[in-house]
């Protein structure tokens, strides 16, 4: 399971607030703690920062490396603010993310296209959001077969799904879940993602609904999350859901995950 930490996002106030007084010390304790708690990559977005986004991305991924030796995931539509970042960063990054819509296409395209880069194909197009799995795939395929023609590789892909609120639609979660199946079954090689937040939008108990859902993506192939590795509980049932379904030789994660005392809240 690859984990990418989403802490560091300019739309939490506490991150924002850092970044515009340029609080380096708060950014590594955050990229720290994150690096520490299991994160793989370290999402960084300073998106709301119109006409700042590639200085401030730039700064972000500056002080993340220098306290944690971890790639980044670096969050933009704005192809100047991904090359600013990619100027200074170490290691293979991640790109959040190419999609559908003709617009971000064509600006990300040529930045990953023949690269090693890591990228995220979000499942959304000029036509809005898929709502079923059919949409979905639809929509995957052609990103697919078009970063496979640009020379990416496979095992570079990760397809996002794209999570929607369950209180809108109740058919929004099974769809998602379905898709994924999909994805993983019919293009060999590939990833998939997600933030998946989303799926309890607008109702209560949102972290015991997130944690629920997350174990079902899990077993139906999901091998990449958007979360905060800081929610135990979260990574717990990641660990467990990922013994249950038979990607853990052995049980020796689960064990080690014991031994380290994770499952004790």
């Amino acid at each position: 399971m690859i984990i990418v930490g989403e802490l560091i996002n300019a739309s939490r106030k506490l991150i924002g607030k850092a970044i515009e007084e340029q609080d380096c010390e708060y950014i590594k304790k955050v990229a720290r703690d994150q690096a520490d708690a299991g994160s793989n990559y370290i999402d960084v977005n300073a998106g709301i920062f119109v006409g700042q986004e590639p200085e401030y991305l730039e700064w972000l991924v500056k002080n993340v490396q220098e306290e944690v030796d971890i790639p980044c995931c670096i969050d933009s539509p704005d192809p100047n603010a991904i090359e600013r970042a990619l100027n200074v960063h170490k290691g293979v990054a991640m790109i959040n993310s190419i999609s559908l819509e003709k617009d971000r296409h064509d600006k990300i395209l040529p930045i990953v296209a023949g690269t090693d880069l890591k990228v995220v194909a979000l499942c959304m197009s000029d036509d809005g959001m898929p709502e079923t799995t059919d949409d979905r795939l639809k929509i995957a395929d052609k990103l697919i077969n078009g970063l496979v023609q640009n020379n990416v590789p496979l095992d570079n892909i990760y397809v996002d799904p794209l999570v929607q609120p369950i209180a809108t639609k109740d058919t929004f979660g099974v769809e998602f879940l379905d898709a994924v199946e999909s994805i993983m079954n019919n293009f060999k090689g590939v990833h998939t993602v997600c933030g998946l937040s989303n799926i309890s939008y607008g109702l209560p108990k949102r972290k015991f609904m997130n944690s629920l859902f997350a174990t079902m993506a899990i077993s139906k192939g999901l091998d990449g999350l958007l979360i905060n590795p800081l929610d135990k509980q979260m990574m717990a049932n990641i660990l467990v859901a990922e013994t249950l379904a038979g990607r853990d030789h052995f049980c020796m994660n689960y064990l080690k995950g014991y031994r380290k005392k994770k499952f004790e809240f």
